[in-house]
């Protein structure tokens, strides 16, 4: 199932995050990690992640800024080398291109904030900044 692609089309947009949620505990069922985009607008991503017992974000880096919020369970999360673990309720946010990583023991889901960068929105696809 692709990603729900909703942009801000009007002065705002409003989610029942628990409705969200779970939409994406019923599709995590037979995976071990999903995502749902709320919001993909100019710069700015919200998606909502949801990861099984045992479910991975393998390590990445983006070019922008990041929030992530764990709404449900507890995330182990590590940045740029430093692990924590983060329970529901809790946020960390990073800077471009920090390298970071997610698991989850038990399960879970984030609400992920993404800033792209000025020169990602800028850059035509194929093009060379």
């Amino acid at each position: 199932m692709s990603p729900v692609q909703r942009p801000i089309s009007g002065s705002a947009l409003t989610f029942a995050l628990e409705d969200e949620m779970r939409i994406v505990r019923e599709q995590l069922g037979p995976v071990s990690r999903i995502a749902r985009t709320l919001v993909k607008n100019g710069p700015l991503r919200l998606t909502l992640i949801g990861l099984a017992p045992g479910g991975v974000l393998a390590p990445h880096s983006t070019e922008g800024p990041i929030t992530v919020q764990v709404l449900e369970g507890e995330i182990e999360f590590e940045a740029d080398g430093q692990s924590q673990l983060l329970p529901a309720g809790s946020m960390i946010a990073l800077g471009a291109r920090v390298v970071h990583s997610a698991r989850s023991t038990s399960g879970g889901i984030i609400l992920l904030t993404v800033v792209a960068s000025a020169r990602d929105e800028d850059t035509p696809k194929g093009a060379v900044a």
